[in-house]
């Protein structure tokens, strides 16, 4: 049999008949939503995605790829949605009954299965590609073309019609509300060296510019979670293939590329072992980057899949007498390294890192049973959480 299969095909201008009946469909919903994926942030549609979600006072979600193309410190943002999205970002996502998804694929690790997500959701569709729409979801509006344009025509039609909301609608108080119920009632590790304790340190102390690159594992999920990105753009992670390793070497070009701002790479000791040789790069080329260890001595992530659906039949996880000494390793390429095991030594060694000449790997104990909590598992529906206990 013969079949046609469709090639990546960008259409660039923007359609502004199809903008005007998106913002009609929003006005019109009772509980509108706008999903931010990784074409937001290739378009660097950041200014223009702001000025929308404010006019229109649309809490916003985004996929992991798109995490940073929105202020996560902004009163209307919720963070990512999915598998390892925020408890608040996929409740809301699972009440909303109008989406402006923008620039995503609907990858089932971000909307969970598809017969679920698209039950009573209108979705309008915004993206380049004109192959992605309706490939994964139903679509009842396509807006085609590169999302910065059509964003553009969808804030000056706004300023045009002078709609503007600047009353809390009863949707976002009630957003407000679940978003302060979630932060406040979401259990967290309850030792001092827990993941979510430690990432929000990394944030408190570095300035919002800083480049944040992760390796693959629980650390990229933790950090997806834990660590607020506030300036767009500044968040790059391997997704797709999930290629561990990646984060360390791409930290080493964020740097070149931008050698006056502090670039940290959030590691596990798993993927952090598949390049550390790149210490050597580092250190030869005057490369002052920071690798920020979550150090569990385990492949963190598979362990947990063990744990949670294999009847904790642990098999080829534990790195244990086979992970090396992080701080020696560092000193032994020439690069400094700290050991941080309290939340004291935490705060110092990353401000001794920030101040440093040369590389700094910061290698920080945690337990090995600790999960990446929430948790939509493959297969079910972002309402159906596993939670903390």
């Amino acid at each position: 049999d013969e079949f046609k299969i469709q090639g990546y095909h960008p259409w660039a201008d923007p359609d502004i008949v199809a903008v005007e009946k998106a913002i009609d469909m929003l006005l019109h919903s009772q509980k509108p939503v706008i999903l931010a994926g990784g074409g937001t942030i290739i378009s660097s549609a950041f200014a223009e995605l702001q000025a929308v979600a404010e006019a229109l006072m649309l809490p916003v979600v985004t996929t992991f790829k798109g995490k940073g193309a929105f202020p996560e410190n902004h009163p209307l943002s919720l963070g990512p949605i999915g598998m390892h999205g925020h408890a608040e970002a996929n409740r809301i996502m699972s009440e909303a009954d109008c989406v402006l998804a923008i620039g995503t694929r609907f990858s089932d690790r971000s909307v969970g299965t598809f017969e679920e997500f698209e039950r009573g959701l209108k979705i309008i569709h915004m993206d380049v590609d004109p192959a992605e729409i309706g490939k994964n979801q139903t679509a009842q509006l396509a807006v085609v073309g590169d999302v910065q344009m059509n964003l553009r025509i969808m804030v000056k039609l706004l300023l045009q019609k002078a709609i503007k909301k600047t009353e809390e609608t009863p949707w976002v108080k009630h957003v407000k509300e679940t978003k302060a119920y979630w932060q406040e009632n979401l259990k967290l590790h309850p030792g001092e060296m827990g993941a979510a304790k430690i990432l929000r340190k990394l944030r408190e102390i570095l300035p919002k510019e800083s480049i944040i690159t992760t390796e693959v594992g629980q650390h990229q999920m933790w950090a997806s979670l834990f660590y607020d990105v506030i300036q767009p753009g500044t968040f790059f992670s391997s997704t797709g293939l999930g290629t561990m390793g990646w984060g360390f070497p791409a930290s080493i070009g964020a740097k070149v590329a931008k050698p006056d701002v502090p670039v940290v790479d959030i590691a596990g000791d798993g993927s952090f072992a598949m390049t550390e040789n790149s210490l050597a790069t580092a250190v030869l080329e005057d490369i002052p980057v920071i690798v920020f260890v979550l150090n569990n001595f385990t492949l963190g992530m598979v362990a947990q899949w063990q744990r949670t659906f294999y009847d904790r039949r642990m098999i080829g996880v534990d790195q244990g007498k086979y992970c090396p000494d992080y701080v020696k390793l560092a000193e032994s390429y020439g690069a400094q390294g700290i050991r941080a095991q309290s939340m004291d030594e935490l705060d110092k060694a990353i401000r001794d890192a920030l101040s440093s000449d040369v590389a700094t790997v910061i290698d920080i104990p945690i337990d090995p049973e600790e999960d990446v909590l929430p948790f939509v598992a493959p297969g079910t529906s972002l309402k159906d959480m596993i939670l903390p206990s």
